[in-house]
């Protein structure tokens, strides 16, 4: 990883992200986010990795529903490969942190600002008016999440960097006003990487979702091999065979999915992948996908649900990052309260 940090900022590069608790992940949430939170981690970043139950509730859910939700999350990372000895996990509600310094970034951001993000206006459509405040104002939250540990580097992807130029603009916006160059890094993405943007197994011209009315678009992280296999072989194509070169796949969005997934779960650059499977049918080339597929998931399932099965363990590990993350973030919102000028004693 490069040196991006602002010049500025002198500390120490950490890596943060999360995943709200709302439903269940999928292949698009598997390869996007949580295989990358493990291959950072075992590169020796130093990773925070949280549940982001705060910014479930900006829209409706499930009464009774988020503890659990967020503990599959959690769940979910540690089965990817996050190991909670080497990264934090945990749940973005127990640290008071994120909730006060969003409000201390509420009064630093511009509403022009805000305006801009494209994310409120997909999710609110034609009710704005009636969406949450929560949701206009989630990318300020996000910014909150980020800075309050200082992370250098954020794992997002495509449609999260609109708000990561959002906490870029807020950090240096909060050094400039409270005259503390450098107090908060510029954080930097890190989108790169095989999977960082998995489509829809239905219509390749839009991403992966758990909110897709198909279940047939999605391949659920809880799949078992026969139903993996089915949305495999019923996932749309066209008439055509696999080509030979990557330019080729220009045009064919289904097809340069199919073949991005099977790049990302088999370790084959996708070069590799049309070389092995040039000029054959998708007759052929599903069921290869479908056995790469399975063969790679198969153990992370498992181990999801045994984790899920040990709630008491579970709750053990997510209290344990609550209490690092907290002893992270009080001394940083320590300093804060003494930038703005709050009152200590």
């Amino acid at each position: 990883m490069t040196d991006t940090k602002s010049p500025a900022y002198t500390g120490p590069e950490r890596v943060f992200s999360g995943v709200q608790p709302t439903g269940n992940l999928h292949l698009g949430n598997y390869l996007g986010a949580l295989k990358k939170f493990a291959n950072l981690q075992q590169e020796g970043h130093d990773c925070l990795y949280c549940v982001v139950d705060l910014h479930a509730i900006t829209m409706p859910v499930e009464k009774g529903a988020l503890a659990d939700q967020t503990r599959q999350i959690a769940a979910a990372y540690i089965a990817s490969g996050v190991d909670p000895k080497k990264s934090v996990i945990f749940a973005q509600s127990s640290v008071p942190g994120h909730s006060e310094l969003a409000w201390v970034f509420n009064c630093v951001a511009r509403m022009g600002w805000v305006e801009r993000m494209t994310q409120f206006k997909d999710k609110a459509g034609k009710d704005a008016e009636r969406a949450s405040v929560g949701l206009f104002t989630y990318p300020v939250l996000m910014a909150a999440d980020i800075l309050l540990y200082k992370a250098t580097h954020v794992p997002v992807g495509d449609d999260q960097k609109q708000h990561l130029e959002l906490a870029r603009d807020i950090a240096e916006r909060f050094n400039r006003d409270y005259d503390v160059p450098g107090f908060f890094p510029l954080p930097e993405p890190l989108i790169k990487g095989p999977g960082a943007r998995i489509m829809s197994l239905k219509d390749g011209t839009k991403k992966m979702s758990k909110s897709d009315p198909s279940e047939l678009s999605r391949i659920s992280f809880t799949d078992d091999a026969d139903a993996i296999a089915k949305k495999i072989r019923k996932a749309t194509t066209d008439s055509g065979v696999i080509p030979g070169t990557v330019e080729e796949l220009k045009g064919r969005p289904e097809v340069e999915n199919l073949v991005g997934i099977y790049s990302a779960l088999s370790g084959l650059t996708a070069e590799q992948v049309l070389a092995e499977y040039e000029g054959k049918g998708f007759g052929v080339f599903k069921p290869a996908l479908a056995d790469v597929t399975v063969a790679h998931l198969a153990p992370i399932t498992a181990r999801f649900r045994e984790i899920l099965a040990d709630r008491a363990g579970l709750d053990a590990i997510l209290a344990d990052g609550a209490v690092k993350a907290n002893a992270l973030a009080e001394p940083i919102m320590e300093d804060v309260r003494r930038t703005v000028g709050f009152w200590r004693p």
